[in-house]
């Protein structure tokens, strides 16, 4: 998808949140990114394939 340059991370790199955003929704809480990925506001992505990647945002202290 990535037609810019450096290109984007692919959605099965480790790196694949620094990709750029192409479709923003924060009324929704998820953004588009380059690689495909479905960004979610909690950190939860759903990747390309169609699986999931659980939030991994640290814990707040109460």
């Amino acid at each position: 998808m990535c037609r810019h340059i450096p290109v984007c991370p692919d959605a099965d790199s480790p790196d694949r949140e620094r990709s750029h955003v192409i479709a923003a929704h924060p009324d929704q809480g998820w953004s588009l990114l380059c690689n495909g990925v479905v960004l979610f506001d909690d950190t939860g992505m759903l990747l390309p394939d169609g699986s999931v990647v659980a939030p991994h945002r640290a814990a707040v202290a109460a």
